[in-house]
């Protein structure tokens, strides 16, 4: 599996340091220049970079503003409404991206919110919630009712009770379930391409794919690009590792 990742990532990285006439020659033998990296950085880049962390972090936002309660609910409710409001996340779940572009778009349309970010960000947000609450209901199960009890016995109320004993107890999967959805949606490509309808608007997934047109590909500068959108990618999980290995490790046997 290192070998399987670590070998095109290893491509990647060097020939983002070869010129255009160097890319398919000898591995090894070449003279390292950075030219790539300075035809690469410019206005474009920062555009898209911007756009790329108000996608994910708005994303984020909403989707555990709708999934931490709804998670919530569906792990304290039982019987036959439990079941069905499962059985939907898995429907919603199941649906593919790209049968949604079409719908959305004519939705959006009407919205005006088409060539906006905010209509980028509800597209991801209503497509990683089912994700979010499915990943988050076994944390709130696993927070036991005496607590709770306990709690309303003492006179608190349901949202001062979720507020104060039941959300402290299940941050370690918030925390989790947030880094994955900001993980998932920097990467965000199928609907930025589709409801940006100016491309000086793309991210930075969307800027990649840009490189490559009928009149051939620049690689040092394609794979450039690669490296330096993955730079903020890294800093955010290699800060969030500890807390998601916890919580991935505390998910999987609840």
């Amino acid at each position: 599996m290192t070998l399987l990742y670590g070998v095109p990532l290893f491509w990647i990285v060097l020939t983002s340091f070869k010129g255009s006439d160097e890319v398919f020659g000898p591995a090894f033998s070449f003279s390292p220049t950075l030219d790539a990296y300075r035809d690469m950085i410019g206005p474009q880049l920062w555009s898209s970079l911007q756009q790329s962390v108000a996608i994910a972090v708005g994303t984020t936002a909403f989707v555990l503003l709708i999934a931490v309660p709804a998670a919530y609910a569906v792990a304290r409710v039982s019987g036959w409404v439990s079941m069905i409001g499962l059985g939907l996340l898995i429907v919603f779940q199941m649906s593919p991206q790209t049968a949604n572009v079409i719908p959305l778009f004519q939705i959006f349309g009407e919205w005006r919110m088409l060539d906006s970010t905010a209509g980028v960000i509800v597209a991801d947000t209503a497509l990683l919630t089912p994700f979010a609450v499915m990943l988050l209901r076994p944390f709130f199960r696993a927070v036991p009712p005496q607590l709770e009890e306990a709690a309303a016995i003492d006179g608190a109320g349901v949202m001062r009770i979720f507020a104060t004993v039941v959300l402290p107890i299940a941050r370690n999967g918030v925390f989790t379930v947030g880094t994955l959805v900001f993980l998932l949606s920097w990467g965000e490509f199928l609907y930025a391409v589709n409801f940006y309808l100016s491309p000086g608007q793309y991210p930075l997934s969307a800027l990649l794919a840009q490189q490559v047109s009928a009149f051939g590909i620049n690689w040092p500068g394609l794979m450039a690009l690669s490296v330096l959108t993955s730079i903020p990618i890294l800093i955010v999980y290699l800060l969030a590792y500890g807390q998601l290995r916890d919580g991935l490790a505390a998910g999987s046997v609840k």
